[in-house]
């Protein structure tokens, strides 16, 4: 039933309600009622062939199909408008029932971006919290390898079948995902990457989780979808501020405006959730934050990272602001890009990374 173009959840539910269960509505296809000649047609062409490939595959160890029905069905995602029929699982199934954060954001994080992702994921799952994304680049692989450097735990829902990864650059990923997590997709094996199956992923990973923390994301990001979607789910959403000269900070604005919560540090996160996820903030240590201060410099260089800021300036106006030359600057920024503290960017302009 799942495989038969056009069921989707909204019809599934509709075809189970009518007859309680798959094999008694291929039993009774005459008797269908309310859904268009095309659905019932392709129940009646259903692609039994493909059914016994899924089947092997499932017959693998660690590789589960959750119907609706199951009692490993997670709970939370059971409450949104339009939940999956069934989930493809490849990992620790057990994990879907787990308190989870969902953390997005932009496919092309900068430098300071990527690190407060991992080390907001990281510090959440110290504490037992299952970081949840969607194994895009950028920000959703910060998170998922934040979870995985901590020892805990992280869950990749994807937009193909479980026998694809895409983007293919996170193969390796994928795999760690699969050993000490959980990958998850509605769609069937061999399903490609398609745009339109993007927005659909999305809705599962705010469904699965108490909250979505959006990291970094433009004004027309995905990302503001999967927040969106949140919302809708009566969810939390929490959003990181940033430079008002930073595009990647303007979704996030955008998203306290509406009234997503500011967040600062990973406690502030703790705070809203702790309670409900029953987690402990003394199980908690090394609390990462977006501004420590940066470590002990020679005093040029202290007064080059004074003037440069966390806003991207470009490089002439940097030198007119420290005073020093211009030979000087040039050297000093590279060593401290070298060094990770400075981030370089497109136009000529450099923005210091938060430590």
């Amino acid at each position: 039933m799942h495989r038969a173009a056009g069921v989707g959840p909204v019809t599934a539910a509709n075809l189970l309600g009518q007859f309680a269960a798959p094999e008694l509505l291929f039993a009774n296809l005459d008797k269908v009622q309310n859904v268009s000649s095309a659905v019932q047609q392709s129940l009646r062409k259903a692609d039994w062939d493909a059914v016994e490939q899924e089947l092997v595959w499932l017959s693998e160890p660690n590789r589960h199909i959750v119907t609706l029905h199951d009692e490993r069905y997670p709970e939370l995602l059971k409450q949104i408008a339009d939940p999956p029929t069934l989930l493809y699982v490849q990992g620790d199934v057990s994990l879907l029932a787990q308190w989870q954060i969902a953390l997005v954001g932009s496919r092309n994080p900068s430098a300071s971006g990527a690190d407060t992702a991992y080390e907001f994921s990281r510090y959440l799952a110290q504490g037992g919290i299952t970081i949840s994304s969607g194994l895009a680049m950028g920000i959703d692989a910060a998170a998922h390898k934040g979870a995985l450097a901590a020892g805990g735990k992280t869950i990749a829902v994807v937009g193909t079948g479980l026998d694809r990864v895409y983007p293919a650059k996170n193969k390796a990923l994928a795999h760690d995902i699969a050993r000490h997590g959980a990958l998850v997709s509605e769609f069937p094996l061999g399903t490609p990457p398609k745009a339109e199956n993007f927005p659909r992923r999305n809705r599962i990973i705010s469904g699965l989780s108490l909250g979505t923390l959006v990291v970094e994301a433009a004004i027309r990001s995905g990302s503001l979808i999967t927040a969106r979607m949140a919302m809708e789910q009566g969810r939390e959403v929490f959003a990181i501020p940033g430079s008002i000269h930073n595009p990647l900070a303007r979704g996030c604005h955008k998203l306290i405006r509406d009234g997503a919560k500011l967040v600062e540090t990973a406690n502030d996160i703790l705070e809203e959730l702790g309670a409900l996820a029953n987690v402990q903030q003394s199980q908690y240590e090394n609390e990462p934050r977006q501004d420590t201060g940066v470590p002990e410099l020679d005093k040029d260089y202290q007064l080059l990272l004074d003037n440069l800021g966390y806003d991207p300036i470009q490089i002439d106006a940097l030198i007119d602001r420290c005073g020093l030359t211009a030979d000087a600057v040039s050297s000093m920024l590279l060593l401290l890009e070298l060094q990770g503290q400075v981030e370089s960017l497109p136009g000529g302009r450099y923005v210091q990374i938060r430590p």
